[in-house]
């Protein structure tokens, strides 16, 4: 089989969504990085024409967007199989994957996230408090149909670990290292279950390099 290789930032949530993927499988692959300085820069627009990462390149085939990726390595490497087979689960998995890349990405961790994290510790720029502020109410509102959603379930989708579980744990491992973040998931079952993820063996294997790792 082809290398996998992952064109990305290591800081990168979505990044790391894609390696939770093929650590659960078992699967070799390497990141080949894209530093912040080149991030949409001619060589990035040439493997991701909207400037975004992850991008996979496996033998000739290259592929972006991380649930596409996500899929992809879930089709070609079946066992430990990532999607539930079940409707409703099905329905319920690629629910809360919507809920991720609609909502609580552009609406909650690329503001509170990028001002709280990404800004001082990369950019060393100074965080917008008016746009964390502003922030703070969609982040209680997705926080909080997401603990609905999850209730007593060992994972979000129910009893199985799936590409739902993968796509979240990333976005929420900063967010809940923000104060904002934090004290909304206070005490509360998504708290419990970022803990059980952060526990797993691909959670610790894909821990985002250092100083962000601190940060969360």
């Amino acid at each position: 089989m082809s290398e996998f290789v992952l064109h990305g930032h290591p800081a990168s949530p979505f990044v790391r969504s894609a390696c939770l993927g093929f650590e659960e499988k078992g699967v070799p692959y390497r990141i080949a990085p894209i530093e912040v300085s080149d991030m949409r820069g001619e060589a990035h627009l040439k493997l991701h024409p909207f400037g975004r990462v992850p991008i996979l390149q496996h033998g000739d085939y290259r592929l972006y967007e991380t649930q596409a990726i996500l899929r992809y390595a879930d089709a070609l490497v079946p066992n430990p199989s990532l999607q539930p087979s079940e409707p409703r689960t099905i329905g319920r998995m690629n629910q809360i994957i919507g809920i991720n890349d609609w909502y609580l990405f552009p609406m909650v961790a690329r503001v509170i996230v990028f001002h709280r994290v990404v800004a001082p510790l990369l950019l060393g720029a100074t965080p917008d408090e008016a746009a964390i502020a502003a922030a703070v109410p969609d982040a209680r509102l997705c926080l909080r149909e997401l603990n609905r959603l999850l209730g007593d379930q060992s994972f979000l989708a129910g009893g199985q670990l799936t590409l739902a579980d993968l796509m979240l744990a990333p976005q929420l491992y900063f967010l809940a290292g923000t104060p904002e973040g934090g004290s909304i998931l206070k005490d509360t079952p998504l708290l419990a279950w970022l803990a059980r993820m952060n526990a797993r063996p691909s959670m610790k294997a894909t821990l985002p390099p250092m100083p962000l790792r601190q940060a969360a």
